[in-house]
């Protein structure tokens, strides 16, 4: 996480690009924006600029796009590994306002959790422009869920750090050690029985509370009748 996003601007100045073989490029599909700001400008991964340099290799060997399109259909370009031989679609990643539509909460409040570490940005550029992968959505919607349980925002650190772990761990097991995956993930199967046995809980109160309310509702509406029938009784005694 928290790699760099270059605006346009930065990124054709950065990686000494043309802006015309860009606009070439990303008509031809051979690259995209990584997310866009709330004010549409291009937000550009700093991994993307390989993808440019080996267009640009390509582009100074001879190849026309079309060719290159072709050779990133079929083999894809040079440096790519299988993971990455796929384009991802750039629109996965969200603004700060993106996430907060998505989730029903305001751009402060996204930043506020950002700021006591609930959240992270996948991507973050200089000037302060921060996307967020789609994940973030259910990210979001799990501490909003867990603050109504009752959870401190020390509590929902420790669900959400755990959470971004499971993703991780998912994502590149390799990249852990055997021994701390099954301590991490046993780890996280107690979190999700403690979850369960709370989840239990409150279910059971709001059905105590639909009940209750039911039938004081009930006994509202009755006296809320009888109420209005001795008003009628009364105008009509005048």
């Amino acid at each position: 996480m928290n790699k760099n996003i270059f605006t346009r601007d930065e990124f054709i100045a950065k990686f000494n690009l043309q802006d015309a073989s860009l606009r070439e490029w990303e008509k031809a599909r051979l690259l995209n924006p990584a997310g866009f700001t709330d004010e549409k400008i291009p937000l550009y991964s700093e991994e993307m600029s390989k993808r440019a340099a080996a267009i640009q290799k390509l582009t100074e060997l001879g190849y026309e796009t079309p060719e290159i399109q072709k050779i990133l259909k079929k083999i894809g370009l040079p440096g790519d590994s299988e993971k990455k031989r796929k384009f991802k679609d750039p629109d996965r990643y969200l603004t700060v306002g993106d996430l907060a539509e998505r989730v029903g909460l305001s751009p402060r409040t996204i930043k506020h959790w950002e700021d006591k570490g609930l959240i992270e940005p996948d991507m973050r550029s200089e000037g302060g422009f921060r996307l967020y992968s789609g994940v973030y959505v259910d990210i979001c919607e799990l501490v909003r869920d867990l603050q109504l349980f009752g959870y401190s925002l020390e509590e929902i650190k420790e669900v959400s750090d755990s959470f971004r772990t499971f993703l991780a761990i998912q994502e590149n097991p390799e990249a852990f050690p055997p021994q701390e995956v099954s301590d991490k993930l046993n780890s996280m199967l107690k979190e999700i029985d403690v979850l369960f046995d709370k989840m239990g809980k409150f279910q059971k109160g709001i059905k105590r509370w639909e009940d209750l309310l039911k039938k004081k509702k009930k006994e509202i509406s009755d006296l809320y009748s009888r109420n209005q029938k001795r008003e009628v009784k009364k105008s009509k005694g005048k």
